[in-house]
This record gives C-alpha cells, structure tokens and sequence, in this order.
C-alpha cells in the first residue's frame, strides 16, 4: 500500500486558496482513478484507488495545515509503511513560480509549517515531496495572507495544468520511481513553460 497524501485546510473557505493545491491534486488523482474520498481515517478525509499498478490510500489532513503531521504519522502507523518507501506528500511552495513542481526523495520544511508538522511527527526527512509553485504573490501581500486568498480566474488555467502535472508526477513516481520522476518534472520555469 502507498500513502499519497496532500496538505491543505478543511473548509469552504480554503476550498481554492493556494495553501490548499495539495488537496487539489488529491481531489484530481481521486477523479482520474475513479475513488471516493468519503471514509474518514486517522482524522483524514481518505480514498482507495490503484495508480499505475500500486493499491493506494489517498488523504486528506482534517487537523488543518500546521498540525498535519498528526494524521500523516497516525495513517503510516495504521497501515504499517516505511514512509521513505511508501508516502508521498504533496503541498504549496511559495518560492516556485505557479505553473512549476518539483519532485524531491528528501529534505527540510524549508519553512512551510505543514511539513514542518509531518516531519517532526514522523521524525524523519526522508519521504518522497511533491512541491507545487503557488508563487509569486504580489509584493504588497504578505505571503501568509496570500496562501490563504482566493485564486484569481486569470490563474485557473495554468493551476489546472499545474494540477495534472502533479498528478503525472505522481503516477510516474508509483511506476518508473522517483529518479524518472525528478528527471521528467524538475524542469526551470523557463524549460516548462517552452514545453507548453
């Protein structure tokens, strides 16, 4: 079983913020394997599904973003994984411009305090990350203000690219690994948007 989980915030409210594309890409890969996210585990909204070949557990954190952590470690604990082999976390990151993702195999919070939660309730760095670029806000906001804001129009087509470019990432991670991965998306803003 692999744990794809993504982070955000419950609510109406946050529905389309940029704190919530974690939950978004979880809400695309549910649609495109046909799974229903309506059973509630270790205080997550989750769904089964079977990604390029792999039984997979979807979530959704319902401790809101800066506790995420609790029902990351209580999901990995109930259904006994290795979260370096099993779990992929996918979450906003304000210093990649909108439109671009990044694929890592470990590393820090690099301050954003969902994963600042998930790594210190798992106690380890070493778990697959999907981070997708929600920046740059605008000067004059600040940047926990703008997460928590509503998406513009003028962005939705290039958040929805952005959405199946995580959800590629993540199917290309259960069957070819997390190196291909890095290799295919990875990629500068410049080379992603010349590959339009």
């Amino acid at each position: 079983m692999k744990l794809i989980v993504g982070l955000g915030n419950p609510g109406i409210e946050y529905q389309f913020t940029p704190h919530n594309m974690g939950f978004l890409t979880i809400d695309r890969l549910a649609d495109r394997h046909r799974a229903e996210l309506g059973n509630r585990r270790c205080r997550a909204l989750t769904g089964k599904a079977q990604i390029s070949g792999h039984p997979v557990l979807l979530a959704k954190p319902e401790t809101y973003m800066n506790l995420s952590g609790m029902a990351v470690r209580d999901l990995v604990r109930d259904l006994e994984l290795d979260p370096a082999q099993d779990l992929i976390v996918i979450y906003d990151e304000l210093d990649l411009p909108l439109g671009t993702i990044r694929v890592r195999e470990r590393g820090s919070a690099a301050g954003h305090n969902g994963m600042k939660s998930v790594i210190g309730a798992l106690e380890t760095q070493d778990f697959v990350r999907i981070r997708l670029g929600i920046g740059p806000n605008h000067p004059a906001v600040s940047g926990e203000r703008y997460v928590l804001s509503q998406f513009k129009r003028s962005q939705y087509e290039t958040i929805d690219r952005e959405l199946d470019t995580a959800a590629d990432a993540v199917e290309t991670i259960l069957k070819d690994g997390v190196s291909k991965a890095m290799n295919l998306f990875n990629r500068k803003p410049e080379e992603a948007e010349a590959g339009k």
